[in-house]
Parts: C-alpha cells; structure tokens; sequence
C-alpha cells in the first residue's frame, strides 16, 4: 500500500528543488538576463506569494471530481512554468513563469499531501504524509548542491531542466504506476472559514508560520552565522550536516507519529529546536554546532508532516485545506525570518547573534506547540465520547 505514495514522493522532490535553487544561481540567471540580482529575486517572492495564494484558495476546488487528475494538472502546471522559466528570453516573462510555477506548487503539495493520507490505512496516515515531506526535504537538501553544480558547469538554464526532468518523472509515474487514487473527501465551507472556526488550527496555523521564521529563516543565514563565530571554514559541513538530519528526520518520523502520536511528539520536536538554536548560540566548538545543525534540520523538518497529522488526525475531511494553509503559512514564515535577517543585519546586528533572536521566536513555537497538543488531546477525546455518524 505505501508503494503506491512514491509517485507523489518524487512529485514532492522536484517542488524541494524549485523552491531553493534559484538562489544559488541568483547572479548566473541576472547575468543572463541583463537584469539586476534583486530583480531575479522578485522571482522568489512571486513564487512564494502564488504558492501561498493558490494553495489556499484553489486546492480545494481541485480535488472535486478526480483525485489523479487535479495531480496531474497541477503538476502538469508546474512542469509547464519550470520549462518556460529554463527559455524565459526577459525579466517579464521570468517573473510570469514563477508565479505559475509557485500556484502549481502550492496547489500540488496540498493535494499530494491530502491523496497521500488517504491512499493508506488510518494506522498508516503518519507515515504517508510524512513521505511526502520526505521527498520536499530531499529535493531541497540533494537536489539543490546538484542544481547549483550544474548551474554552474553548463548553466542556469539546465538548472531548471533538472526540475523538469524530475516533474516529468513523477507525471509518468502517477500515469503509469499511481493506479487509482481515492476520492478526497471535502468538508462543508469555504477554506478559510475551516481555518477561521477552529482555534486548534488556527494555532497550528500561526505555529507553522513561527516554525517558518526560525527554522527557515535562519537556515538562510547560516553561512554568515559561522564566520561570524569563526567557523567559516566549517560552512559547508553545516548546511550538510542540517540537510542529513532534515532527511533523516522526514524519513524516520512517519512511523513515530502512528506510534507515540504527533500530538505528543510536536511540543518534543519544537523544544529541541529551541535546544538547537541555545546551543549553535552558546557553544563556539565545531562539533557543538555540527550536532546543532543536525538536530535543527531533523526536527525542522520532522514538525511539518507532525503539525499535519495533529491537526488533520481528528479532521480528515479538511486536510488538503488545512495543509494548504500550513504550508502557506511556512513558506511566508521562511520569507519573513529571512527578511527579519536581512533587516537585524543591515541595522548593525552581528551575523552571530542572529540564534538569539531565533531563540526567543521559538520560544514562542514552544508555547503554540503545546497549546496545539493539548486542543488535539480534547478534541481526540471528543470524537471517541462522541464519535461522528
């Protein structure tokens, strides 16, 4: 049965690669289109707006009627923007592919994510999403260094063509290996109204927003935080160091969250972020922050597909919306910690410094995690004294 989730597993690894690797050819793709580097980064913030706005107001809709078909379009989508991006002859028409390719996106992670829930059974769930975010945390931490290699070996174009060659993977193999899949069941309203009428999700909205700035966030400073601290030399070490432990920590939390339970593991998970963040801002050592850098990418990672199950667990019916949400949420949240970054530096703040403030953001997270645990241990209880006919 888990068999079945692989296509939307290698669906999930060409959006990891998209969301990140431009920024690492940045300059390449400027270059080439006789523009400025901020300019090309608008693209960034286009796809970001587009994946949050579609996500949350088009997966939904989506999902009416055939499961494999709003899949496909929506990857089909994607794959179409990517390929116009690799041939994009301006900056419009640049900017134009990303915001197709963000609401492509944005739709195809909540339905992914939605299908995979549903195509296993209830003891299962768990895992299944989890695989998903496996295959986000995968793209971004294997695909990206290929992407930028390539980038820079033969051009940035290529870049993308490696995200379209893997989006095209996936269609085939949803076309010929996916078999059926199952109907996503809908729940009554509109998708912001499920959001708005419940405080559990609410919350667990705003959290995944908070998990956003600080994990996210600061990733993107990573680099500069450790010269800072004199460990310029370790940097690359880190970010593979934080990108093993986000794929270990994807991959091994699915069967702990159908085993312990996600409403018990998400406060475990964001008070380990925070140790994370108290020790690369405390401990000068190397292997301090390797460990660090370790346990931050495993657990930053590890609460996307938790925050899913907490909040979805007791709600099947609302999970393409919520999670269309949360991811929403997370990607804005990782654009908000980034230009809080951008912002703590340009006002004098050392690049070392920037784990304090992190710290005292999830500080924040902690708090919202075991408010989010507790509405899901009662709302759980609810349904068992009285359970939905």
């Amino acid at each position: 049965m888990m068999r079945r989730v692989w296509p939307l597993v290698v669906a999930a690894v060409s959006l990891g690669i998209d969301a990140y690797v431009l920024a690492g050819v940045l300059p390449r793709v400027a270059d080439s289109l006789a523009t400025t580097v901020g300019a090309i980064g608008l693209g960034v913030t286009a796809f970001t707006a587009a994946y949050a706005l579609a996500g949350t107001t088009l997966a939904k809709r989506a999902t009416r009627g055939s499961t494999k078909r709003a899949l496909l379009l929506s990857l089909g989508l994607f794959n179409v923007a990517n390929l116009i991006t690799a041939v994009s002859p301006g900056l419009t028409v640049f900017l134009g592919s990303r915001v197709l390719a963000g609401g492509g996106a944005g739709v195809l992670t909540a339905v992914a994510t939605a299908a995979a829930a549903g195509m296993v059974r209830q003891e299962h769930r768990g895992r299944a999403m989890a695989l998903v975010t496996f295959g986000l945390s995968t793209g971004t931490v294997a695909g990206v260094p290929v992407g930028m290699l390539i980038g820079d070996q033969i051009g940035w174009r290529w870049t993308m063509g490696l995200v379209v060659a893997v989006g095209a993977v996936s269609m085939a193999a949803l076309v010929f290996r996916g078999g059926e899949i199952p109907a996503i069941p809908d729940e009554p309203g509109s998708g912001a109204s499920v959001i708005v009428k419940s405080p559990q999700v609410l919350i667990g909205v705003l959290l995944a927003f908070v998990f956003g700035v600080t994990s996210l966030g600061l990733y993107t400073y990573l680099l500069p935080m450790a010269a800072d601290r004199g460990l310029g030399s370790w940097g690359f070490a880190l970010i593979w160091a934080w990108g093993i432990g986000g794929v270990l920590g994807s991959m091994l939390i699915g069967r702990q969250i159908d085993r312990i339970g996600s409403r018990k593991l998400l406060p475990v998970l964001a008070v380990a972020l925070l140790a994370s963040f108290a020790a690369v801002a405390f401990l000068p050592q190397p292997v301090a922050w390797l460990a660090a850098a370790l346990v931050w990418g495993a657990t930053g990672w590890a609460s996307v597909p938790t925050l899913q199950d907490v909040l979805t667990r007791t709600r099947p019916k609302a999970t393409t919306t919520i999670v269309a949400f949360q991811m929403a949420a997370m990607y804005l949240g990782s654009a908000a910690g980034s230009a809080l970054g951008t912002a703590l530096l340009g006002g004098g703040t050392p690049a070392g410094d920037l784990p304090m403030w992190a710290f005292g953001v999830q500080v924040v997270a902690v708090v919202l995690a075991v408010i989010v645990g507790a509405r899901s241990e009662r709302a759980a209880t609810a349904r068992d004294v009285c359970p939905v006919r």
